[in-house]
């Protein structure tokens, strides 16, 4: 007879499904790699772009990593948990989140191997702390300084980030990006402020990306609301008023009783006149332009269009913001508070059809810190990918003018980072020290996977990099995908910000470490089919894991 201790203890309910110790790591292992290796294909500037279908039959064509992981149906909560890494390099950087996410898939790959090897777990999430304080430490060391007012090199940061999205017009667009970026940056003591904010972005299909402009005020999409208020305003004194120019409704129910028609004409009368005291405020002001944030009445436009304003109504508060900004003007919230000091500048408000849809651009401002980027394309997949190339170069502007340091790219500045690594590995010593070891290896990805997309072999560009980098004048040498050799990067300008590193080794390794601390996976659900995972998945998984491992 079994003793009670030998008896198993059931205390979860039926169809719930639990998977342990190792093969709950290897599964997440499976996932995680599985993630990485969809993105990896898109890295550089020969990297391939995805094709995401959805259920409705929308297409996505991009190579920009969170893009793609964003798209596309990822149930498995260690897929899930690779795609906040592309969501948190891309709200922090703006640009690098295939690295990040590249290097999260990677680092669980070498610790599959490690863990193959019976070293525990917790060993090699020590060995991978120690190495993600080290290698950021690293690459701060042999970062270059910049300046804010290094023009040349903010824009060859812009042209790295879009090399591969939107290389045809990419010079043309980084010129904008940089320009925009300086253009609404902030001194708060000796520290440059850029809030990503106010830099709108506008994208219209039906014209190529070398007719993309910087307009330095806003674009509005928006109409003017009277046919015969002036389409075109020089020398703009703008209005922004946040009450509606209308008659308000009582906030209780009232009943008016009319007894004869001279009533209903007075009180016609008493409307009209109430209408025509709000706009006179407006006139009084001085103001030739009004943007209204609510509703402007029929009679007030007319009343407008007779004093020769243009109004635009039901603009959106963001855009109020950005008017502000942009204009120098302060919003108005009672139009009894409108006054001459209230009202912003622009040389010229202008109403104009974009791809066949009315806009209102406000232009010529002083000195504005809030701009507009007007995005063209021949069609809406490329004015799409276009957007998110010019959205991964603002990032990357941003991160380079915050942190005041940047790398060269091509993976020179992985490799030398390795080779600084595995010195520091061998200080360290113990079952750690090939965990750290593991660490150099997984940075050496990227320069690996250029060397593929070039056409060239991974293993013998790896060992000639390595080689070069152990001497002093090889720190600037990466992979050229263009020419299939290694050359200095720094010689060809392919720069980029030390933020888009360290943050991608932090989130890399935190959500790796997190991975592997976990050694039991319970999928609780009493309603999926008998014998199987919720969803019909019948091995030993979690959700979704039927399509990660075909993938």
């Amino acid at each position: 007879m079994a003793e009670a201790g030998q008896q198993p203890v059931i205390f979860l309910s039926e169809g719930t499904k639990r998977t342990r110790g190792r093969d709950a790591q290897r599964i997440n292992i499976m996932v995680a790699k599985a993630v990485a290796n969809a993105v990896r294909s898109t890295l550089g500037p020969k990297g391939m772009d995805k094709m995401i279908v959805d259920e409705l039959g929308d297409i996505t064509i991009s190579n920009d990593g969170a893009t793609i992981l964003k798209e596309m149906s990822i149930d498995h909560p260690a897929g899930k948990m690779m795609v906040e890494v592309a969501k948190t390099q891309d709200d922090e950087v703006g640009d690098g989140t295939t690295t990040a996410v590249v290097f999260g898939g990677t680092l669980l790959s070498k610790a599959e191997s490690l863990l193959d090897d019976e070293i525990h777990p917790s060993i090699i999430v020590k060995g991978y702390r120690l190495a993600a304080e080290k290698a950021r430490e690293f690459y701060t060391q042999i970062a270059d300084v910049i300046k804010f007012d290094d023009v040349k090199t903010l824009k060859e940061i812009a042209i790295t980030s879009m090399t591969g999205k939107a290389s045809e017009g990419a010079e043309e667009l980084a010129n904008l990006v940089v320009q925009a970026v300086r253009q609404v940056a902030e001194k708060e003591g000796d520290k440059m402020v850029i809030d990503r904010d106010n830099i709108k972005l506008e994208k219209k299909v039906g014209a190529s990306l070398h007719e993309s402009q910087l307009v330095k005020g806003i674009i509005v999409d928006k109409e003017i609301v009277h046919s015969g208020m002036p389409k075109k305003v020089q020398n703009a004194k703008i209005a922004l008023v946040d009450s509606a120019l209308e008659i308000k409704s009582t906030e209780v129910d009232a009943k008016i009783q009319i007894s004869d028609p001279d009533q209903l004409q007075a009180f016609l009368d008493q409307e009209e006149k109430m209408l025509k005291n709000m706009v006179d405020k407006i006139v009084a002001s001085g103001a030739n332009v009004v943007f209204c944030q609510k509703g402007i009445d029929d009679m007030a436009q007319h009343f407008l269009a007779k004093a020769g304003i243009s109004a635009i109504r039901r603009v959106k508060a963001s855009d109020m913001t950005a008017l502000a900004k942009a204009t120098d003007a302060k919003v108005a919230t009672r139009l009894s508070d409108l006054g001459k000091d209230d009202l912003g500048y622009a040389q010229s408000v202008t109403a104009k059809k974009v791809a066949g849809d009315d806009m209102v651009f406000v232009e010529g401002c002083k000195n504005p810190k809030a701009v507009s980027l007007l995005v063209r394309g021949g069609s809406e997949h490329v004015v799409d990918e276009a957007e998110r190339a010019v959205n991964d170069a603002i990032g990357a502007t941003m991160s380079a003018i915050k942190t005041e340091r940047v790398l060269a790219g091509g993976g020179s500045s992985d490799v030398e980072v390795a080779n600084k690594l595995r010195d520091y590995a061998k200080t360290v010593g113990g079952r750690e020290q090939l965990a750290i070891e593991a660490f150099a290896d997984t940075l050496e990805i990227i320069p690996r996977t250029l060397a593929e997309t070039a056409g060239m072999d991974p293993l013998d560009t790896i060992v000639a990099l390595r080689s070069r980098h152990s001497t002093k004048e090889g720190k600037y040498i990466g992979v050229d995908v263009y020419k299939g050799k290694l050359s200095n990067m720094k010689d060809l300008h392919v720069i980029e910000p030390l933020a888009l590193k360290t943050q991608a080794i932090s989130s890399a390794s935190e959500v790796a470490e997190m991975l592997l601390r976990i050694d039991d996976i319970i999928a609780g659900s009493s309603k999926g089919p008998p014998g199987g995972m919720p969803g019909g998945h019948g091995h030993g998984g979690m959700p979704g894991m039927g399509d990660m491992g075909e993938m």
